[in-house]
C-alpha cells in the first residue's frame, strides 16, 4: 500500500534477451521494456516524486552482447490482472528479442531483484585457434589462486575477487572451439563478466600460444543462494501455485 492508501500488486516477469537485441545496453533495455509496458495497457503504478517514474525494478545488468534465457523485472500494478492476460498483453507489446515468457505475483515487500538474485549460470562458446579445455581450466585456476582480477573499463580500473565471484567452471571441447559452463556470484563490490575472465585467461602461461577470436555468452538462469546453499529461482517467491502465476508462449512478434 502506498502513502495515499493505494493497494499495489507486484508482478514479476521473466523475459529473454536474444537476437540483435542482445547488443542493447542495460539502459536501452530498461527504456524499451518501459515503453512496452505502456503499450501493453497494463495498469502500472508511478512514483510520487517530481519525475513520476514507472514503479519497476530490474535484475542485474547483462553484459552488452550477451544473450539470456532468464532476465527479470518487477512491475507494480494498481490493480490485479490475471497472470495469463498480463503475459499476453506484455507479449503483444514487446519486441521479439525481449520476449516475456512467465509472470507471477509476489508479496509487495520482497528484496530488490538486483541485490537478491546474485547467482548466475552461463553457457559460453569460445572460438579461436589453439584453445584447449585443460589449458583454460588451469589458467582460470591460477588466476583464482591469486585472488584478484583487474581490468580496465573506460577510464576506471575494476577489481574482481575471484574467490568470491567465481563459483564454478567446467570446460569441454566443442567442434568449433570450447564450451564453458560457468557459475558466478555478484557481490556488493563487483560482478564477474565472463568475457573479462576469458580475455584475462588468454594471458596466462597455459594459453599464451592460443588465440581467442570470439566468445558467445548466454545467461541460462539467475538465483538467490540461501544460507543452507539452496538456490531459489526468482519466480519461486510467489504467493503460491495456481492462479498467482502463469508461464507460457504468449508472445506476438512486433
Amino acid at each position: 500500500m502506498t502513502d495515499d492508501g493505494l493497494v499495489l500488486w507486484r508482478l514479476r516477469v521473466r523475459y529473454r534477451k536474444d537476437g540483435r537485441l542482445a547488443f542493447l545496453g542495460h539502459l536501452e533495455v530498461m527504456n524499451t521494456i518501459m515503453r512496452s509496458v505502456r503499450r501493453s495497457g497494463l495498469p502500472f503504478s508511478v512514483g510520487n516524486g517530481f519525475a513520476r517514474r514507472m514503479r519497476v525494478q530490474f535484475s542485474q545488468a547483462l553484459p552488452v552482447g550477451a544473450s539470456s534465457q532468464a532476465e527479470y523485472f518487477d512491475l507494480m500494478l494498481t490493480r490485479r490482472v490475471e497472470p495469463a492476460l498480463a503475459l499476453e498483453a506484455l507479449g503483444a507489446a514487446t519486441p521479439a528479442g525481449l520476449a516475456p515468457e512467465a509472470v507471477a505475483y509476489l508479496p509487495r515487500k520482497v528484496p530488490a531483484l538486483e541485490a537478491w538474485a546474485t547467482i548466475s549460470r552461463w553457457s559460453c562458446d569460445l572460438m579461436g585457434e589453439g584453445l584447449d579445455a585443460g589449458d583454460l581450466e588451469r589458467a582460470v585456476a591460477r588466476m583464482r589462486d591469486r585472488g584478484a582480477l583487474e581490468y580496465r573499463r573506460g577510464e576506471k580500473t575494476k577489481r574482481v575477487d575471484l574467490t568470491e565471484t567465481l563459483v564454478s567452471i567446467a570446460v569441454d571441447e566443442a567442434p568449433d572451439g570450447l564450451r564453458v559452463d560457468l557459475m558466478t556470484r555478484s557481490t556488493n563490490e563487483a560482478s564477474l563478466r565472463p568475457a573479462v575472465l576469458f580475455d584475462k585467461a588468454m594471458g596466462e602461461e597455459p594459453l599464451l600460444g592460443a588465440r581467442l577470436d570470439y566468445a558467445r555468452v548466454t545467461r541460462l538462469g539467475q538465483w538467490h543462494a540461501t544460507e543452507d546453499g539452496r538456490l531459489v529461482e526468482p519466480l519461486e517467491m510467489t504467493f503460491g501455485e495456481g492462479e498467482q502465476g502463469y508461464s507460457g508462449s504468449a508472445h506476438t512478434e512486433q
